[in-house]
């Protein structure tokens, strides 16, 4: 990844920001995308002091126009982009029933649409350049969790956007990753929204016990230097998939238990 040009969206926290420092510390220049400039400044600086490339760009991913200048400003700067890194998302917990729909929508547009405009304004550029789109989807885009109702139909949406855009393009060596870490120990769920919209504000799940996103990012980057097709992490995460493709039904009841036993569930 010398000298390769990455754009990585929601880096200014999380597994985006751990990427950042993966990939910067491996020689590649690294475009910072998130909504929050200060934040991402924050981030640029710190990496520039081990000499890295950087540039930072404020960027809504769920805004088509902020996505195309997001691209555009990176081609003008730098000519080229070898990754693009899908990895800005948005969580959500309550029951569908209880579910303002403003909610859903917003976490489509961000953890969907956000990949989909971000990927159609640099295809053309990743094509030129043989490169890798990456999609950081989830455990809950392989199989639906209660409570995540918009989550898990953002996530499952994602995949088979990106399983299309690599089974179109097999004669043209575009890379195709679909990540899917497990519970990451990272804000996402203290920024979760609520049925109302309102954010979550205090992770229902113990932090401590979950996998890094520091580890995270550098599975990720391995499975990008490899291209790799798909990456499953955590050992719950990969039992989980392989029992759901043949029990589901049993996968039903232990996800619903499971699930359940987080403070606060909106179920029991």
């Amino acid at each position: 990844m010398k000298d390769k040009v990455i754009i990585i969206t929601g880096a200014s926290s999380g597994i985006g920001e751990a990427l950042a420092k993966k990939f910067s510390s491996q020689g590649s220049t690294v475009v910072l995308a998130a909504r929050q400039l200060d934040k991402l400044n924050v981030l640029k600086s710190s990496l520039e002091k081990n000499g890295a490339k950087v540039h930072a760009v404020a960027c809504d991913v769920s805004n088509e126009s902020q996505c195309k200048m997001l691209i555009d400003e990176t081609i003008r700067m730098y000519g080229r982009i070898d990754v693009l890194i899908n990895n800005a998302g948005i969580s959500m917990r309550a029951l569908f029933s209880e579910l303002d729909l403003d909610v859903l929508r917003k976490v489509m547009d961000i953890n969907f649409w956000g990949a989909v405009y971000c990927t159609k304004y640099a295809f053309l550029h990743l094509l030129k350049s043989k490169g890798s789109v990456v999609g950081i989807s989830s455990i809950a885009g392989k199989k639906g969790l209660p409570g995540r109702a918009g989550y898990s139909a953002s996530k499952f949406a994602l995949e088979g956007f990106l399983e299309t855009i690599r089974t179109e393009n097999l004669k043209k060596d575009l890379h195709v990753l679909v990540a899917c870490p497990g519970f990451t120990a990272s804000n996402i769920r203290q920024s979760a929204l609520a049925k109302d919209g309102s954010q979550q504000g205090e992770s229902p799940r113990d932090e401590k016990d979950m996998m890094s996103a520091d580890e995270v990012a550098s599975h990720i980057y391995t499975a990008v230097v490899k291209r790799k097709r798909d990456l499953i992490l955590t050992g719950n995460g990969k039992l989980t998939v392989f029992l759901n493709k043949f029990f589901p039904g049993f996968m039903d009841k232990m996800v619903y238990n499971h699930m359940a036993k987080e403070p606060n569930s909106p179920f029991k």
